[in-house]
């Protein structure tokens, strides 16, 4: 009897469910949008309810396509975004999703860099607080809204949201805990020293039971399989934080490998052998047992064409072509040349400065809406290089990346990150690489493979490989340069216009 494995990815905005072969074969796939709503200016959140039935929708719609039998599913997977904060009462009911685009907590960021709170978690967690970042997020719950902080018996991430309405099981795992500055990186676990940095020492009680990220972290409950069609007793595991699932999903599995995703947020991460290489990166996260994924990421990526496309885009083109597709179609006929525009991608704020806002920016009557598009595609790439150029400066070395991501299944952007970064670039054949990350630990974690990387070996399969233009490799290190040149001009603006809000410290419960 064949076996398959079940693979979900709770993102900011789409969950999914992809079932697969133990080849990595796309069996049957089924999405679901969800809403985030915005009270006020920088808070992102969403409504636990409506996650939880797109997740049942998504799964039942996936098997019934399937056409096979429930049973034959081996195990079950989840990935997720990570950050923001998704919190269970004291009566594990759920209680509040705040996703990891929420800028709200910028001021306290501003005052704890003053106060040398980043010099304290640092060298236990590998990471500096950042506004969206969940123990800021905690942070700031408990100072301005001290009711809904006393409410939470749970803090965790959007995938053990998941796998706990799925299992009833109250954990979460390795790799999400790491990459939200919670654990004690080297030593794996939490750590009460950390927390008191935070001003969390007596938020411990919040932090659930931690596991393995292929560690099963319980079995799908009865009423669970009559809502979804799932076999009662599946084995669900820990799951993994979704960068890493992605990563792990388009074969990025062996040290020294690197990793690169244009999704919601712009994703630069390398595989090495320990919580340390020679200098500061954004974030570490948990890999497997042994290894870790050095980070570079920020809210900047293909999130950015997605807000084009749907404000100004949608309806303006064939309904067989999608709207994506039509945008990079005009975006390709423009010929680089020196004086086109360029593009910030700080729709949601820059990595360290919540003030940042996107722009294009040199515009002249003679540029078309495709080089608007195409400034955007080269922006989103050039805030990807600053990353990857982080990574670098801390000793990380690669010779070349997989791009996964929405931003990956555009025909044009995969070549402009070669140009843009000066390395050759592949595209993995699956396009729901969090999905296949998810399911590839599923299958670790029930036996089916020796570990990840037997996994990503027997399940993922490359698409296209991309080789660095030489011949505009000067003309986008100048733009680059002026890129940098404009950011730093900008900054003072941003600042002032953000301070021009009036400021809002409630949270929609």
């Amino acid at each position: 009897m064949e076996k398959y494995l079940l693979g979900l990815d709770a993102g900011n905005t789409v969950i999914k469910a992809v079932i697969f072969d133990l080849n990595g074969r796309e069996v049957a796939y089924a999405g679901e949008e969800g809403h985030s709503r915005m009270p006020y200016p920088g808070h992102v959140e969403r409504d636990l309810g409506e996650l939880w039935a797109n997740a049942k929708r998504v799964i039942r719609t996936c098997l019934d396509k399937a056409g096979i039998a429930a049973t034959d599913i081996a195990a079950i997977g989840c990935a997720g975004h990570g950050n923001g904060l998704y919190a269970l009462d004291r009566d594990r009911q759920p209680l509040l999703g705040i996703q990891s685009l929420d800028t709200r907590a910028t001021g306290l960021v501003e005052e704890w860099a003053a106060e040398g709170v980043g010099d304290r978690t640092a060298p236990i967690a590998r990471q500096r607080p950042w506004p969206s970042q969940t123990p800021t997020l905690l942070a700031w719950l408990k100072r301005h809204r001290p009711d809904l902080f006393q409410r939470i018996g749970t803090v965790f991430f959007s995938k053990d949201f998941v796998v706990n309405r799925l299992t009833g099981s109250r954990v979460s795992e390795v790799s999400d805990m790491s990459g939200a500055g919670l654990l004690d990186l080297a030593a794996r676990r939490y750590d009460r020293t950390l927390m008191a940095a935070y001003g969390l020492a007596d938020s411990m009680h919040m932090l659930p039971p931690l596991i393995e990220s292929a560690d099963i972290a319980g079995h799908v409950a009865e009423e669970v399989a009559a809502e979804t069609g799932l076999a009662a007793g599946t084995p669900v595991i820990g799951g993994l934080f979704d960068v890493v699932a992605s990563a792990l999903g388009s074969g990025v599995s062996r040290t020294g490998s690197a990793s690169i995703i244009a999704g919601t947020w712009s994703i630069n991460q390398v595989i090495i052998d320990g919580p340390d290489i020679n200098g500061p990166v954004f974030m570490s996260s948990t890999f497997d047992r042994s290894r870790y994924m050095a980070m570079e990421n920020s809210a900047t990526s293909a999130a950015n064409l997605e807000w084009l496309v749907r404000e100004f885009f949608e309806g303006e083109h064939e309904e067989s072509i999608s709207p994506f597709d039509a945008a990079c179609a005009l975006a390709a006929a423009v010929t680089p040349a020196a004086d086109d525009p360029l593009y910030h991608p700080y729709l949601y704020g820059a990595q360290q400065d919540g003030h940042a806002r996107a722009g294009f920016y040199g515009m002249a009557g003679w540029h078309t809406k495709g080089h608007l598009i195409r400034a955007l595609l080269e922006g989103v790439a050039f805030g990807h290089r600053q990353h990857i150029e982080t990574i670098r400066k801390a000793g990380a070395t690669f010779e070349e990346a997989v791009l996964s991501g929405g931003g990956s299944r555009s025909k044009l952007w995969p070549q402009i990150f070669a140009d843009v970064l000066g390395v050759p670039v592949t595209v993995a054949v699956s396009r729901e690489t969090g999905a296949l990350g998810a399911a590839i630990a599923a299958g670790t974690g029930v036996g089916l493979f020796a570990d990840f990387t037997e996994g990503a070996t027997a399940m993922v399969r490359t698409d296209r490989r991309y080789q660095p233009n030489g011949a505009l490799s000067a003309h986008y290190d100048r733009r680059y340069g002026l890129y940098k040149d404009v950011t730093v001009a900008m900054t003072p603006l941003w600042r002032r216009l953000s301070e021009a809000q009036s400021p809002a410290t409630g949270v929609a419960a």
